[in-house]
């Protein structure tokens, strides 16, 4: 992976654990990397990224502390999506309230155009992006 498609993810990675940069900004950052999809693992605390014909990247994803829920709660899930949808959530709110939720983890598929959030017994929530 060249330096500049690493500084892409690594910039877009830093800026969502910031707070600074939304979902959508940090998904127009990881396509102009030519990310394909990426895993937030919540019990592994990282991060892996994707990319066509590359070596994946994984970069580590701090806890915020909150314990991940054992029930999967898939309204309070939905909640936090809106929420970030709407801009009112930014991901380390987000984090806070997904694990709370029993989420533990998500796959962003952006050539898919959708996240797949997963519970501790194989429960899944299919989000679609916007549009």
């Amino acid at each position: 992976m060249d330096t500049a498609t690493r500084h892409l993810i690594e910039e877009a990675a830093n800026g969502s654990a910031e707070g600074r940069l939304h979902f959508g900004e940090v998904i127009d950052v990881l396509t102009r990397a030519g990310v394909d999809s990426y895993t937030a693992d919540y019990r592994a605390e990282r991060t892996t990224y994707y990319l066509r014909d590359e070596p994946p990247l994984d970069l580590p994803l701090p806890s915020p502390g909150t314990p991940i829920a054992d029930a999967f709660d898939a309204a309070a899930l939905r909640a936090a999506i809106r929420g970030a949808q709407r801009g009112e959530v930014m991901y380390p709110a987000f984090k806070e309230l997904t694990r709370a939720a029993g989420c533990v983890g998500y796959t962003v598929w952006i050539t898919g155009r959708h996240v797949a959030y997963y519970g501790r017994r194989g429960e899944t929530h299919v989000e679609r992006f916007p549009d």
